[in-house]
């Protein structure tokens, strides 16, 4: 009988080793069926908690943040394109463009928890897709109610979220949950509140963990 499984996987939307590493844990979640019955939580962790509206060039972004070159930065974005390729998620060929703050889309990751978890998992995976497969600017509400619809979740209701501050002081007190459990890159996948698997590993990896844990249980 597959053994319950609680999976927190701690994200940001403007983070593409999380699109990858999603894509992954998915596969392996697939692939261990048998032994494992899953239940997934998104946890919030903002990369750019203090990006201006309008937000920022990546390449900009990414020089001013970690140094190097456009050259070592498309070389890295290519590492990227064939990983998420690999598990197939596609990622636009011509990258992100600019960094945005996803704080609201974080709000609204929230509350499609509460909605239920295969709600937030399509909501995930839509703001991803925007983000990370079209280049759309996930900060503007335009493209969030976008992502809402199309995981199939109350346009109206998330447009009354965005108007106001609900669910911020939620997603802040998570953030700082994690970050002071010590999670300071991400993704971060924690099973059972025990066992951190870092990374956007290959679906092999997450396999023999998830079996592996699962066996103990």
């Amino acid at each position: 009988m597959p053994a319950p499984m609680k999976i927190d996987f701690v994200s940001d939307i403007a983070c593409p080793w999380c699109a990858v590493g999603l894509a992954s844990l998915q596969q392996a979640l697939s692939r261990s069926a048998d032994a494992v019955q899953a239940t997934l939580h998104f946890q919030p962790f903002e990369l750019n908690p203090d990006m201006p509206p309008g937000g920022e060039d990546v390449t900009e972004h990414l020089t001013r943040k970690y140094g190097g070159t456009p050259e070592q930065f498309e070389r890295n974005r290519e590492v990227i394109r064939e990983r998420g390729a690999a598990v197939g998620f596609t990622f636009n060929p011509a990258g992100r463009g600019r960094i945005y703050n996803t704080f609201n889309a974080h709000r609204l990751l929230h509350w499609a928890g509460l909605e239920g978890p295969d709600q937030q998992l399509a909501l995930k995976r839509a703001l991803l897709e925007a983000y990370h497969g079209r280049s759309e600017a996930v900060e503007q509400e335009s493209v969030l109610l976008a992502a809402v619809q199309a995981a199939g979740l109350d346009a109206a209701r998330a447009e009354a979220i965005l108007a106001g501050d609900e669910y911020a002081a939620e997603v802040r007190v998570a953030e700082r949950t994690y970050q002071q459990a010590g999670i300071s890159s991400v993704p971060a996948v924690i099973i059972n509140d025990r066992h951190l698997i870092s990374g956007g590993q290959p679906p092999e990896v997450f396999e023999r963990a998830l079996r592996q844990i699962a066996s103990e249980s």
